[in-house]
């Protein structure tokens, strides 16, 4: 997005800033320590040591840079730190009740949490002052939720931290001066998690549970989107593209500028929506969810990814697999049939039974006559066809809006009977059939009808005119 080089090390300013505040305030503990809790220091402690090791991982990746799995194997022994310093999940109410996991399903999901969070936070970070701004009004939840609840030490992290990143983004605003680099992003992001694992043990089940999620909310639907769009396309997870969120929105013809102001926004909807989960109910939490669900699928639909549009055409394909079936057993039941056909009227019948009901809206069945074989109303011959299309639209067939699929007739003695050239206009409407079973059994199938009848010297039909109506009818 820049054409001159910038300096990334901005998250080194946040992460002293917010230290030195958490110095003044382990004085001030020290000093007044009737005013705070007996574990502020140690907690304090707990949480500092893993997020030191986190950036400085992101120092190391901003000069040297280094791959996702020595990232995502520093960020685990800085959650399980994090889990051994007690702030862990210990149970999920929502899905297990109020039963105690084991030790080992609460470090898996604690990791997986704080993993999730973190690489979150990293990932947005793709325009000036983006995964700043967002994780601002993120913090403020968290805050607001510490305040609610009681553990001071939440109270000052959080608006610490929130200083240090308004600070910041003075400067990281477009058009930036310095970036936040992975020593920021990873910092921050690692450092919410872990905020909302201490905030969470003193809290609500619903609180505890929902606001985080909710209230970091972009982070984790770019996460999301990026995972589910390269699964899909059979790309590598950990590969680089440019189809994020905001990415998209620039490709939409947005300047730099009105993107990060809007994801701002959205940012603050998913704020204000998880502030509602303060007072749970269940009217309040169906209406968090419907107005999450609506939104982020009306969004979605708007960012045009092709992945997405991929499976909902394979939705409606699912919901249209009645009329598949049909038109799929139309075909199977014609191959069979052609095999002991015993004339050439009967191998008519047979096709105009098997595509006078389906998706195609027409063939033409042009032969290919051996020496010796003769045909009753001209004999000088040396091939011959016949053509059938669905009524009133031999006209469009006639033009350019057609699309065709021709299979070359070869019988299984190697035999060369001709093609069958199958007709359908160009239109909204999806082919309900599978087209592999026209070009796997199908055609072999036709040409041995054409070999076994026409070597019996048998008579050509003709067809009737194309303006009188054919009835398909089931070969006898």
């Amino acid at each position: 997005m820049h054409s001159s080089p910038l300096p990334r090390l901005g998250g080194v300013a946040i992460f002293l800033s917010f230290c030195v505040c958490m110095a003044v305030a382990a004085f001030w503990e020290i000093r007044h320590p009737q005013m705070h809790s007996s574990q502020f220091l140690r907690t304090m402690i707990r949480i500092l040591g893993p997020a030191g090791l986190v950036f400085l991982l992101g120092v190391y990746d901003d000069l040297r840079g280094v791959g996702p799995y020595f990232k995502f194997t520093v960020q685990g022994i800085a959650a399980t730190m994090l889990y051994a310093g007690g702030l862990r999940i210990i149970n999920i109410p929502v899905v297990f009740g109020d039963r105690v996991l084991p030790w080992y399903v609460g470090w898996a999901f604690t990791v997986i949490w704080v993993l999730a969070i973190t690489n979150a936070f990293n990932l947005i970070d793709g325009l000036d002052g983006l995964a700043a701004g967002s994780a601002l009004f993120s913090t403020m939840v968290v805050f607001v939720v510490a305040l609610l609840n009681g553990p001071t030490l939440g109270e000052v992290m959080t608006i610490a931290l929130a200083g240090a990143i308004l600070g910041f983004l003075r400067f990281n605003f477009n058009p930036a001066t310095i970036f936040l680099g992975d020593s920021g992003s990873l910092f921050i992001g690692f450092l919410l998690s872990a905020l909302a694992l201490f905030g969470a043990q003193k809290a609500p089940t619903i609180v505890a549970v929902a606001i985080p999620i909710v209230s970091f909310g972009l982070p984790i639907l770019e996460t999301v989107l990026s995972v589910l769009r390269r699964l899909i396309s059979g790309r590598p997870v950990f590969t680089a593209d440019r189809e994020h969120i905001h990415h998209k929105l620039l490709q939409h013809g947005l300047t730099h500028r009105q993107v990060v102001i809007l994801l701002y926004g959205v940012s603050a909807i998913f704020a204000m929506l998880s502030l509602f989960l303060l007072w749970p109910s269940g009217s309040s939490l169906g209406l968090v969810l419907a107005v999450l669900g609506i939104g982020i699928w009306i969004g979605v639909q708007h960012l045009g990814y092709l992945e997405f549009g991929e499976i909902a055409r394979v939705a409606q394909r699912t919901l249209n697999q009645p009329q598949i079936f049909v038109n799929n057993l139309a075909i199977r039941r014609a191959t069979e049939e052609l095999k002991v056909a015993c004339d050439y009227d009967q191998v008519r019948r047979i096709l105009l039974a098997a595509f006078g009901s389906n998706d195609f809206d027409g063939f033409e069945l042009r032969i290919e006559l051996l020496p010796g074989e003769l045909i009753a109303y001209d004999p000088s011959r040396s091939s011959t066809s016949f053509r059938w299309h669905k009524l009133g639209i031999a006209k469009t067939l006639d033009n350019s809006s057609v699309w065709t699929i021709a299979l070359n007739l070869q019988s299984s003695s190697n035999r060369r009977r001709g093609t069958l050239t199958v007709l359908r206009n160009y239109s909204a409407r999806d082919l309900q059939l599978d087209v592999n079973l026209l070009t796997a059994a199908f055609p072999t199938a036709l040409a041995d009808a054409l070999d076994r009848t026409l070597a019996q010297s048998a008579e050509i039909i003709p067809l009737p005119g194309q303006d009188s109506a054919l009835v398909a009818a089931q070969a006898g």
